[in-house]
């Protein structure tokens, strides 16, 4: 008789999640960002997320690092049209066109005042903070 275990991991999120509604093109939209928040986010090799016995999913992302600072743009819809249902890195927030995931903002780059920032922008719809711990899918926002 053979036992099974099962490995149950909890990842933790230290980054705080912003989602952008915006028709804006990826790199219209990084450069909106850039300008009004005084960033450089560079476009990123595509980011692939694999999927058992299916093509990956493929997603734009932007990076900008500093010594303290990460800030990640991601595009939440894959690039390549899927035949799955949910083809977005986090189904949970789907109505959501793109993510913003900060780690180590500080007062600047953090919660409602972010949040006004990006409504702000022309680009911009509608912005919204959310806890990325409640996320169903969380494990694919984590690089």
């Amino acid at each position: 008789m053979t036992k099974t275990f099962t490995l149950d991991v909890e990842l933790a999120c230290d980054f705080d999640l912003f989602g952008l509604v915006s028709s804006a093109r990826d790199y219209s939209l990084a450069w909106a960002l850039n300008r009004a928040l005084r960033l450089r986010l560079c476009r990123q090799p595509e980011l692939l997320l694999p999927l058992p016995g299916r093509e990956p999913l493929v997603f734009s992302h932007y990076l900008y690092v500093t010594d303290v600072l990460t800030l990640r743009l991601f595009r939440n819809r894959a690039l390549v049209p899927s035949a799955l249902p949910k083809p977005f890195l986090a189904p949970d927030v789907r109505e959501y066109d793109y993510l913003l995931a900060i780690t180590n903002g500080g007062q600047e780059l953090a919660g409602a005042p972010l949040v006004h920032r990006l409504q702000a922008l022309p680009a911009v719809q509608h912005a919204v903070q959310f806890d990325p711990d409640t996320l169903k899918y969380k494990e694919n926002l984590i690089l």
